[in-house]
């Protein structure tokens, strides 16, 4: 049989591959309208359009963490036509603390792509007594408890990250959940905690009106918004754990509908517009795929069953 036949069969054996995408195509995100999680998908959405001539919709899927949506992705058919863009929390922290979910492992799905992340910080009102985040700890130290530390939850990746900062240095601070930024600013502004755990875009205006003051960050580097603040490591403690937004398929999706999907997606992640746009969201493009982002998510879901372990939210 000659290579022209051969190719001609397999076009007729696979017609999907050769024609996707022949119809529209959904990106769940699971969260509500309006978060940084729907104006990420939305974006990132809006960009790879043109690779999806039939249509490429975002539809949000909110609720338990964003693992509605997850939940929804796993049981897609592994066609192309349904794709979600989530936080990495939604996919190795969710599972952990709900055994009754679909998923539970990194095996459970595909990743595709990862596009933007984000490192907490910790802030305090600018008119603290504690001017480095040494001083702070120390203070933590002679006074189990007294620092009421907020988070944007419990089971979020920044309240794991803050027990991980608790457990690296050995200083007893208690942990205040809230229902995010729009709550847990005006309780520290207000006095009635000490310090919050927020995400730089939160952070930054607040700062920068010197309403509030920038101890530490748990990042790799310093952040250019915050170039006093050293980092967690460069203080002694190291703890680098940050919250990014990956786009995931089904698993068994075809490579080459994968690929289609990856090769959209990169375009738009590294365009100049797209750096720019999430720079003023307060987030980083932080692109990776294949081994090193599995390697990655892998990483994370060993990190944090330790620590959800550890704080007793998971047996």
């Amino acid at each position: 049989m000659t290579r022209i036949a051969l190719l001609a069969l397999a076009l007729i054996a696979s017609p999907a591959l050769a024609q996707y995408p022949d119809r529209p195509v959904t990106m769940l995100a699971g969260f509500p309208p309006g978060g940084l999680v729907d104006i990420v998908a939305r974006v990132v959405a809006d960009g790879m359009k043109p690779q999806f001539p039939k249509g490429l919709t975002v539809i949000n899927k909110p609720g338990a963490g964003g693992a509605v949506a997850v939940e929804e992705l796993v049981r897609a058919k592994p066609d192309g036509y349904t794709m979600l863009l989530t936080p990495q929390s939604s996919l190795v922290i969710a599972p952990q603390m709900n055994p009754k979910l679909t998923y539970k492992t990194p095996g459970d799905y595909d990743a595709v792509i990862n596009t933007v992340a984000y490192y907490p910080l910790l802030v305090v009102n600018a008119d603290a007594p504690w001017k480095t985040i040494q001083d702070f700890v120390e203070d933590a130290r002679k006074n189990p408890g007294k620092m009421r530390v907020g988070t944007p939850g419990e089971g979020t990746a920044s309240h794991l990250n803050l027990e991980e900062f608790i457990y690296r240095t050995g200083a007893k601070m208690t942990p205040v959940p809230f229902a995010g930024w729009g709550q847990s600013s005006p309780a520290l502004l207000g006095n009635h905690i000490e310090a919050v755990v927020a995400q730089p875009g939160e952070a930054k205006p607040q700062v920068e009106g010197k309403r509030m003051r920038a101890l530490v960050v748990f990042q790799e580097r310093r952040h250019p918004a915050f170039p006093d603040a050293p980092t967690a490591k460069e203080a002694g403690w190291d703890v680098a754990n940050g919250v990014w937004y990956l786009i995931a398929v089904p698993k068994g999706t075809p490579a080459p509908v994968v690929k289609h999907i990856h090769d959209a997606a990169k375009a738009v992640v590294d365009s100049a517009d797209f750096a720019k746009t999430m720079d003023a969201r307060g987030v980083d493009v932080d692109d990776r795929d294949g081994e090193v982002l599995k390697a990655a998510l892998w990483k994370e879901y060993r990190l944090n069953t330790e620590i959800l372990k550890r704080i007793g939210l998971v047996k």
